[in-house]
């Protein structure tokens, strides 16, 4: 699957999850401070990566995923969907 497609699905998941306009995510976008996204919110999302990408996302590697890009990177190199 390319970055393109990832970046595709990981943004449809925000915009139905968070309530944003899907054609305002961007890579850049910072999960904590662009989407006031909470602990909770941000576990419930993770889990749904997990499903949608079939990737194992670790807590430790959880909490240093602050951006789209930095979600997408991850899930090129470890998802096998």
């Amino acid at each position: 699957m390319s970055k393109d497609e990832i970046f595709n699905k990981i943004a449809d998941i925000i915009a139905d999850r968070f309530e944003v306009k899907r054609d305002t995510i961007t890579m850049d976008l910072n999960f904590k401070s662009d989407l006031d996204a909470d602990s909770i919110d941000f576990v419930e999302f993770i889990l749904e990566l997990e499903d949608t990408f079939g990737a194992e996302i670790s807590d430790d590697v959880a909490e240093k995923l602050n951006t789209v890009g930095e979600a997408v990177d991850y899930i090129a190199a470890n998802g096998d969907k």
